[in-house]
């Protein structure tokens, strides 16, 4: 009888009593577990890449070394890692800057027990979690800043629905919801959107809808 794989986690946050709850959350869910946690980026940078754990929950406010920088000498070391930034901050700038350095989940400190520990599978599954508030005001920021690029020009109006949808945070059971068809439809759109802007996964097709640049090389998953 084969075990079933549980998702490791990694964390780094510099308060301590916060640090500990979130150990304990992650330890006490499902299929999670906590296989390291850091006070500091510093500290992050030595012993993460030696664990390779499968997700990353890291506070972008820390002292010395930011969360931000963290993940952009992390992310290289450890591709298949996904990272999701944890923080009191809800500017576009902030968010943007996690989204460059290779995080894939951007969620707010705030976040309930039970998000945050759906964001962690979420991300695992190829998703990009973030805070509903923060999704708003991320696509509010790409339609203010940047429209859509010449390449989602390509998209169908249904595949630019579903694209308008990845990138506010939706998962693929929500998208169905949303437009009313069967979460099989949404991954064959999503497979369309893929080939016809040359990514490979939510987090490339998402930064090709807001011309944020698509680190080639870097293996992600879809």
């Amino acid at each position: 009888m084969n075990k079933k794989v549980q998702t490791s986690v990694s964390i780094v946050e510099d308060d301590p009593k916060a640090r500990e709850i979130m150990v304990d959350w992650v330890n006490r869910a499902s299929g999670l577990r906590c296989v390291s946690d850091h006070g500091s980026a510093e500290d992050a940078l030595v012993t993460i890449p030696e664990r390779q754990p499968h997700v990353v929950l890291m506070d972008i406010n820390l002292p010395g070394m930011n969360g931000v920088e963290c993940v952009r000498r992390l992310k290289p070391l450890l591709p298949e890692t996904q990272f999701v930034m944890l923080t009191v901050y809800e500017d576009s700038d902030h968010i943007f800057q996690a989204l460059q350095a290779g995080a894939a989940g951007y969620m707010l400190k705030r976040t309930s027990r039970a998000e945050l520990m759906a964001a962690i599978r979420d991300v695992q599954a190829g998703g990009s979690p973030m805070t509903t508030n923060i999704a708003r005001k991320v696509v509010k920021a790409f339609h203010q800043v940047n429209p859509p690029g010449p390449a989602v020009a390509a998209l169908s109006a249904r595949e630019n629905e579903v694209l308008q949808l990845l990138a506010q945070g939706y998962l693929y059971k929500e998208i169905a919801d949303t437009l009313n068809v069967a979460v099989p439809t949404v991954n064959t759109y999503i497979r369309r959107i893929y080939e016809k802007l040359h990514v490979r996964s939510r987090t490339e097709a998402i930064a090709r809808y807001v011309h944020l640049p698509v680190r080639p090389g870097l293996p992600t998953q879809s």
